[in-house]
C-alpha cells in the first residue's frame, strides 16, 4: 500500500441529524450516538450494505463490531498490504454506544467478555468497549471501539478510497453517498466495481 496522506471527511456535506455527535476521541458517553468508520474491502461493503454488520469471531475486544471514531484509522483496515487502495471503501456510521467500559490495558479482566453479565447477573452488561488511544493496546495508538449488536450501528454512506482521487482532491469522484437504502447502496458498489 502506498503511504496514505490525511484524509478527511466532508463533515458538511454530510449533516449531522439532531442528537448524533461527532466528538474528539475521549471516551465516548454512555447512551449517546456518535459517527464511526469502518474500513472494510469492497466485496465486504456490499454484503455490509446489502445484510448489515456482523460480529467478528473475535479480536483484541472479543466479538463484536469494530469501528472507530477515528478516520484515519479506519482507512488503514483491512491490514493487508497487498489490497490496492481502490478496493478499500469505509462506511461512515452513526453508532448508539449503550453502554460504555473503556478497557485501557492488556489483561484487563473484562477485556474479552464486557459484554456478558456474571453468572448470576451480578456483573453489568456493556454495550460497547473502547479502547483508549495511547493506552498501548492498539499500534499507533489509535482509538478502537467494538459493539455487540450490530442493531446498534445504522449505515450513513459510504467511500471509496481510492488514494490518487484524495491526491487529486476530487473529492466528488470519491464515491460519497448520501443515506440511499442499502439495496441502492449496494447495487451502486457493485457498479462502481466495474469500473
Amino acid at each position: 500500500m502506498s503511504h496514505q496522506q490525511p484524509l478527511s471527511w466532508v463533515e458538511d456535506v454530510f449533516q449531522l441529524l439532531f442528537g448524533v455527535e461527532q466528538t474528539d476521541h475521549g471516551k465516548p458517553n454512555c447512551n449517546k450516538t456518535y459517527v464511526m468508520y469502518h474500513g472494510t474491502t469492497r466485496t465486504n461493503a456490499t454484503a455490509i450494505q446489502r445484510d448489515g454488520f456482523v460480529q467478528s469471531a473475535g479480536g483484541m475486544l472479543g466479538r463484536g463490531v469494530y469501528l472507530s471514531r477515528d478516520l484515519n484509522k479506519a482507512r488503514r483496515y483491512p491490514i493487508d498490504p497487498s489490497l490496492p487502495d481502490s478496493e478499500r471503501v469505509v462506511l461512515r456510521v452513526e453508532v448508539n454506544v449503550g453502554n460504555v467500559i473503556a478497557i485501557n490495558y492488556q489483561g484487563h479482566p473484562r477485556q474479552k467478555n464486557w459484554h456478558k453479565g456474571g453468572w448470576l447477573g451480578n456483573r453489568e452488561v456493556f454495550d460497547t468497549a473502547w479502547c483508549p488511544p495511547n493506552c498501548g493496546m492498539t499500534p499507533g495508538g489509535t482509538e478502537e471501539d467494538c459493539v455487540w449488536d450490530p442493531s446498534r450501528i445504522k449505515i450513513q454512506n459510504y467511500r471509496h478510497c481510492n488514494q490518487k482521487m484524495f491526491l487529486k482532491k476530487k473529492i466528488s469522484r470519491c464515491r460519497s453517498r448520501p443515506r440511499d437504502s442499502a439495496q441502492q447502496q449496494a447495487k451502486l458498489l457493485d457498479s462502481q466495481a466495474k469500473l
